[in-house]
């Protein structure tokens, strides 16, 4: 496995390796000289302005000048479904995703049934089922691509879970979404953490669907809330989950992703800072097999003072076309000031044929934070690695499935759910021993 550092590249701190002059660190070509000739490709570059060139292209990582999507600030949100253009697979927010395996949720009505809806609580928790017509619905989240907005124009009824103001549970709360059908359907879960609770809360996605589903989540001020997400579909589901968090004054917030099943599964998950003091923690865990489509696009947006977030999400891929995707959003908006954020992904690639995108970005619009940073690192086993383990009578098979379980077990350990995080270790192992790894 490839050694990757622990520290942490924070704004203001030295490079390790001084940059070209002209260029971005990504190596971009900051050149007004730097034109393009076919404005019609994807390649495109316009002739003029600060970046002109390959870093203006409306296909870069960053979206370039004059590009609609090039800050997460001015990203288009809307209720309406119409107020979203027909996707190309060219939009920057699609551009890893293969459209054709989506089965029409971006493009078709959803009008299949959704998965059902289990909850398991303890005493003091409100469950109810709503119409679409609730004055809870809409509170924490707006759609912010054409397949949540396709869902929100589509569900019929929400299920929304409460917990009332300084209610601390003991359990967590369980919620059990079994999907029976391929018809694409859509879905829609509030929860809401009143004042000064402190509550868990898993939802656990499993059987078969095609799905667009909107999660809101609502953390009041002073509230403590743990959201587990946990994708572990048939191999023949498709799913696209929007789930949006919005925190008040000295809220604690923590969302853990693990996705493990499923044809393609696409999670966006989001944190939006509304007061002061405000901490956010987002985990994700995916082990992607032949064929799998996984992708992870977050989204945490500091637009108060004082707040503090941190970002950990790790992968692991084997069998030919196996793909994950990461992409982190970090915005620091000017009004931001005394910021501490950190995003990092690790990726470990366990055979050929598989591939893995990881594209963290950093947006910063005030100087005045404690820090910010961010890391990716793609790699395979480190042979040094292994032969430690072999040296000490380890047989190669075991020592390299040792490696995978200890670098997806960090993101396991922070459920604190003994029962569930034995089923997910269980459920690694099952994947590792698909293969030879």
């Amino acid at each position: 496995m490839t050694e990757i550092t622990t520290e942490k590249a924070r704004i203001g701190a030295p490079s390790a390796q001084p940059f070209i002059d002209g260029f971005t660190e990504e190596g971009e070509n900051l050149s007004p000289m730097n034109t393009g000739t076919s404005p019609t490709t994807a390649e495109q570059a316009p002739s003029s302005g600060p970046l002109a060139g390959a870093s203006a292209k409306s296909h870069s990582h960053g979206g370039g000048v004059g590009i609609p999507d090039s800050s997460r600030a001015g990203r288009l949100t809307s209720y309406k479904l119409a107020d979203f253009k027909p996707l190309t697979g060219l939009e920057e927010d699609w551009r890893f995703t293969p459209l054709k395996r989506l089965r029409g949720l971006h493009s078709e009505a959803l009008s299949g049934a959704a998965p059902s809806v289990s909850v398991t609580a303890p005493e003091g928790v409100v469950v109810e089922t709503v119409g679409r017509e609730d004055k809870r619905i809409g509170l924490a989240a707006i759609p912010e691509d054409r397949v949540s907005a396709n869902a929100w124009e589509h569900f019929t009824d929400a299920t929304v879970i409460t917990v009332k103001a300084e209610q601390q549970l003991d359990g967590e709360v369980s919620v059990l979404l079994t999907g029976t059908s391929v018809e694409a359907a859509a879905q829609h879960i509030v929860i809401v953490a009143e004042r000064f609770s402190k509550s868990r809360i898993v939802l656990d996605h499993q059987g078969t669907a095609t799905l667009s589903e909107n999660v809101e989540i609502l953390v009041e001020d002073g509230a403590e809330l743990t959201v587990i997400s946990l994708q572990e579909w048939n191999d023949d589901t498709v799913h696209a989950s929007s789930q949006q968090a919005k925190l008040g004054r000295d809220s604690k917030f923590k969302h853990i992703v693990v996705s493990l099943g499923g044809d393609l599964v696409r999670l966006t998950p989001s944190t939006r800072f509304t007061a002061p003091g405000a901490e956010a923690e987002m985990f994700g865990l995916y082990f992607a097999d032949a064929g799998q489509h996984l992708e992870q696009r977050l989204f945490v947006d500091h637009a108060v003072a004082n707040c503090k977030s941190n970002v950990l999400y790790k992968g692991a891929l084997q069998g030919r076309n196996a793909h994950t995707v990461w992409v982190g959003d970090v915005l620091i908006r000017k009004e931001a000031e005394g910021t501490d954020t950190y995003e990092a992904n690790r990726n470990l690639v366990l055979t050929d044929g598989a591939r893995a995108d990881s594209v963290p970005n950093l947006e910063i619009e005030t100087g005045l934070i404690e820090g910010a940073g961010h890391a990716s690192a793609t790699g395979r086993f480190d042979d040094e690695h292994l032969f430690y383990l072999m040296a000490r009578g380890i047989p190669e098979d075991v020592a390299r499935r040792l490696v995978v379980r200890g670098f997806l077990n960090e993101i396991i350990q922070q459920i604190k759910v003994p029962a569930l995080e034995e089923r997910l270790t269980e459920a690694v192992e099952r994947e590792l021993a698909a293969s030879d790894n």
